[in-house]
């Protein structure tokens, strides 16, 4: 048995450090983003002298480097030596609802409170008293907080305990892949925020290539990768969305595949069967979490997207964008097919706000040109690339229905 595991555990002779190749890795200089860190830290100095400060909000596209920004600031906060302020890092997609967030700040800093049982009123009731009983200033981090169900609530709740406390207060460092997601906020919740307003830019190429090569020295073995890898996976990277994630996946791949094949060094070849893997990697991941009837509406804009749609945009003349009607009848006829529940259009037109929330795709509502006035919808990723994810998970569920 020993010698099934030896090859598993034996060191690898492409990888150095495998951790510093993953987009979860903080590294100790954030590249191309000094201007974003200082922005983030002035917004927060307030805060750690013991004051109110003004809300943050950090938008920007995925792997533009939001979240690895405010996670490296805030870790710097945590080291200096006496400051009043107190920290929660959320990641909403975990807890993605007023009650769940108010218990994740409560286990971070009252665990008693936490246990079940206690309601969202009682929580806050302590919240507040914890406070206020030393002047505490509470820094709650809310990373992908458009992804929270009842956000009008959580957002009122958080922004309004400032009217409640006496002493202390709370400041939120809202971060979203969605610079609009502010629109679906009621108005009350509007009016309760002030806040700094922060966006990311994508990372260009050559941003990309420093990002890589950094890593690349760390993460591979002395001579594995040079320039030329580095440089085409950046390229391939920013061409897609400037990502720098991706660009990560992409380089991390093409070492997997150099290592499989007993290899020493990544070629040009290489990173490019690697691109493959990870584009695909990048669109399964999100689309495969998807709700059923969420995924069913993509599938019918992928097949559309492919096929033309019927009506074409009289001022650009370009069939890209589809209307919101025909994606409508077509994700019926779908649902109906695979013998599933056809939701209402009211449902799913919150499915349509859904999906453009996670970028899956975007949207904007007709001028003149159009019959009538509708929202013309276009799919962010390839269509026919979504097609295949999507039929590739119907065929297992249909497996798995069988047996």
């Amino acid at each position: 048995m020993e010698g099934h595991f030896d090859e598993l555990f034996k060191e690898s002779h492409i990888f150095a450090n495998r951790e510093v190749l993953s987009p979860h890795y903080i590294p100790q200089r954030l590249l191309f983003r000094d201007k974003q860190i200082s922005e983030i830290e002035k917004a927060l100095t307030p805060s750690l002298r013991g004051e109110r400060g003004r809300n943050v909000f950090v938008y920007g596209k995925t792997g533009t480097g939001k979240t690895s920004c405010v996670r490296w600031v805030i870790e710097r906060v945590k080291e200096l030596p006496i400051i009043k302020a107190r920290i929660s890092y959320v990641n909403c997609r975990i807890y993605n609802s007023r009650y769940r967030v108010l218990n994740k700040i409560a286990s971070d800093h009252m665990p008693i409170y936490a246990k079940r049982g206690y309601g969202v009123i009682d929580i806050y009731e302590k919240m507040v008293s914890w406070i206020e009983e030393d002047g505490k200033i509470l820094i709650v981090v809310l990373d992908e907080v458009d992804i929270v169900r009842d956000l009008d609530d959580l957002i009122y709740t958080l922004t309004r305990a400032n009217s409640d406390i006496k002493s202390g207060g709370i400041t939120i460092i809202g971060v979203s892949n969605k610079v609009n997601f502010k629109e679906i906020l009621d108005p009350r919740s509007l009016s309760t925020l002030y806040e700094n307003e922060l966006v990311f830019p994508p990372y260009n190429s050559p941003e990309l290539a420093s990002i890589l090569k950094e890593r690349i020295g760390e993460g591979f073995k002395k001579g594995v990768i040079d320039d030329a890898a580095a440089n085409l996976a950046a390229a391939i990277a920013a061409k897609e969305s400037g990502d720098a994630r991706l660009a990560l996946k992409i380089i991390s791949k093409a070492g997997e595949i150099v290592e499989e094949g007993n290899r020493n060094h990544v070629s040009i070849n290489d990173v490019e069967e690697a691109a493959k893997y990870a584009e695909e990697e990048v669109a399964y991941e999100l689309i495969n979490t998807l709700p059923e009837n969420q995924k069913l509406v993509v599938y019918a804009l992928a097949i559309m997207s492919l096929q033309g749609s019927k009506y074409k945009r009289l001022d650009e003349g370009s069939d890209s964008y589809m209307l919101s009607g025909e994606i409508y009848n077509r994700y019926c006829s779908v649902a109906e097919s695979l013998h599933r529940e056809v939701k209402s259009s009211r449902l799913y037109r919150k499915f349509i706000s859904d999906l453009e929330m996670q970028g899956i795709v975007t949207s904007y509502e007709s001028g003149k040109g159009i019959r009538g006035h509708t929202k013309l919808i276009k799919l962010i990723y390839r269509p026919d690339k979504v097609k295949d994810i999507i039929e590739k998970g119907l065929a297992k569920e249909s497996e798995a229905e069988t047996t």
